[in-house]
């Protein structure tokens, strides 16, 4: 059990990502490598459900991208995953957002945290 311990903390991230929560928007920058390039790319929606712990953690992204629902999900402690930028607070009332899936248009809307 101590040599699992030794390699999760050699894996884990040294900085850590801001503070964020279920039904957030964030804005999620991932190194993407391409043969020999590497470029950022850029996935923007709402975060529904954090899963796992300690190095294993990760959380799912979901955004509506022409009519068609997008879900992502990142490892936070990949060395991958670049950046998180939060661009909304949201206020929800669940641990995961799943009912979002079954939502067309304005209905998948979370309501803004007001701070």
């Amino acid at each position: 059990m101590n040599a699992l311990n030794l390699i999760a903390s050699d894996c884990q991230r040294k900085e850590p990502l801001e503070s964020f929560n279920v039904g957030d928007t964030v804005i999620v920058n991932v190194e993407i490598k391409e043969g020999e390039k590497k470029r950022i790319q850029v996935f923007k929606g709402i975060v529904i459900c954090f899963k796992g712990s300690g190095v294993t953690r990760n959380f799912t992204v979901r955004r509506v991208s022409h009519g068609v629902g997008v879900e992502r999900i990142f490892p936070i402690h990949s060395p991958n995953v670049h950046s998180i930028e939060i661009v909304r607070r949201g206020r929800v009332r669940r641990a995961k957002l799943y009912y979002l899936r079954g939502r067309v248009g304005k209905a998948v809307r979370v309501k803004e945290k007001i701070v």
